[in-house]
C-alpha cells in the first residue's frame, strides 16, 4: 500500500488549471494551426484563433476569458491510500489554482438562487479505482458557451446509424456559433441517462489524434465530422468548410430496450491536462 499526501493532490491540481487554461493539447492546437478554411470571410477568422494562441502562450494569460467549471478525472490506484480528504484536497487545489492564477471564477453556489464563490469551487469530481499504486488526475476546465450546446436522447434500439448521425449533426446546427466553432464533439453511446452523458465528456479527454480502438466507430467518428463539416457552419458560425476539429465517441454497454446518445460539445479551445502522481 502506497501512503499520498492530500497535499500533493492539492498542488497538483492547482497546476492541472493554470496550464490547461493556458495551452492547448499540442494535437488539437495543430488541428486548428492546419485546418484548411476556403471561405474568404472564415480564413482570416482561424488565422486569429492562431494568433490568440500564440498570445495566450507569450503572455501566459488564459486562452479564453470563460476559464470555465472545473471538471476533475480522478483515477485511483486500489493500492493507495490517501492522507487526508480527497474531495476537499481537489476543491482546495481548484481554489489556488484560480485564485493564485487569476483565472475568471465562473461557479454559483445555488443554481437558481445564483451567487458566486468567489473560487471556482467546488469542482465536478469523477473517481474512478484502477488497479496499480499511482493516482492520475486530469482537469479539464469547461465553458459553458459550449457546454449549454449539449444535448441527451434516449433512442430506442430501432435507431438507425444514419438516426445517429443525424441527432449529432441537428446538435451542431442549433448551436451555430454558440459554442465558438470549431468544435470538438464528445458523443457517448450506451450506458444509461447518466453515464452516457459521462462518456461524452470523456470523450472530449481523450487526444483527437487518437481513433477510437474499435474500427467500426472509428469509422462512425470520421462519417459524423465529415457529415458536421458538410453544415457549412464554419468558424465562429461565419459559414465555411471548419465546423468540427474532431469528433471522439465512447461507448459502453445498454439495457436491450435503449439506446441513449450524448453529444458534448466543446469549443475550439477543449482544454485538459493530465497528470500521474
Amino acid at each position: 500500500m502506497r501512503d499520498v499526501n492530500a497535499e500533493l493532490i492539492t498542488e497538483a491540481i492547482a497546476q492541472l488549471c493554470v496550464e490547461a487554461n493556458r495551452v492547448l493539447p499540442e494535437s488539437l492546437e495543430n488541428c486548428i494551426r492546419n485546418a484548411v478554411e476556403t471561405s474568404p470571410v472564415s480564413r482570416p477568422v482561424m488565422e486569429d484563433l492562431c494568433s490568440n494562441l500564440d498570445a495566450a502562450r507569450e503572455l501566459g494569460l488564459s486562452i479564453c476569458q470563460d476559464t470555465g467549471m472545473a471538471v476533475v478525472f480522478a483515477e485511483i490506484g486500489q493500492d493507495v491510500h490517501i492522507n487526508g480528504n480527497l474531495t476537499e484536497a481537489v476543491n482546495e487545489g481548484v481554489r489556488r489554482g484560480y485564485v493564485d492564477g487569476l483565472l475568471r471564477c465562473s461557479v454559483v453556489a445555488d443554481p437558481i438562487r445564483r451567487g458566486n464563490t468567489e473560487d471556482n469551487t467546488p469542482a465536478i469530481l469523477h473517481v474512478s479505482l484502477v488497479p496499480g499504486d499511482k493516482i492520475k488526475l486530469t482537469v479539464a476546465p469547461k465553458g459553458f458557451g459550449s457546454e449549454n450546446m449539449s444535448r441527451l436522447k434516449m433512442f430506442t434500439p430501432a435507431a438507425s446509424r444514419e438516426d445517429i448521425i443525424g441527432f449529432v449533426v441537428d446538435t451542431v446546427k442549433k448551436a451555430g456559433g454558440n459554442p465558438c466553432p470549431p468544435v470538438v464533439l464528445g458523443v457517448g453511446i450506451g450506458g444509461d441517462f447518466e453515464l452516457c452523458a459521462k462518456l461524452a465528456k470523456e470523450a472530449l479527454c481523450r487526444d483527437v489524434s487518437i481513433r477510437n480502438k474499435d474500427p467500426y466507430y472509428a469509422e462512425l467518428e470520421q462519417d459524423m465530422l465529415s457529415a458536421v463539416n458538410a453544415t457549412g457552419v464554419g468558424p465562429q458560425g461565419f459559414g465555411g468548410d471548419v465546423t468540427a476539429l474532431a469528433v471522439n465517441i465512447e461507448t459502453y454497454p445498454t439495457h436491450i430496450a435503449g439506446l441513449p446518445v450524448a453529444v458534448n460539445v466543446g469549443c475550439h479551445v477543449t482544454r485538459h491536462k493530465s497528470v500521474t502522481i
